[in-house]
């Protein structure tokens, strides 16, 4: 089951999570406290990617940076 943030609408806001299936309704209320919330919407954490496309390869050279920085890899 996923994890939702969300967050109080009044100020200040307060940002909490929720585990919660895909299918449930998003919350409208704090289930502890009552007051009034909205789901967040983040940036997720994984690179996707497009199906057919190869994957992403590691730059050739020295290391991550490819040697161009000077962390000398």
């Amino acid at each position: 089951m996923p994890i939702y943030i969300y967050e109080t609408v009044a100020e200040p806001n307060t940002q909490f999570e929720v585990k919660q299936s895909m299918k449930d309704e998003p919350l409208t209320h704090h289930p502890e406290t009552g007051v009034p919330v909205r789901r967040v919407i983040s940036g997720g954490y994984g690179i996707l990617q497009k199906a057919g496309l190869p994957a992403p390869s590691k730059p050739k050279g020295h290391g991550c940076c490819g040697g161009s920085c000077g962390c000398h890899h």
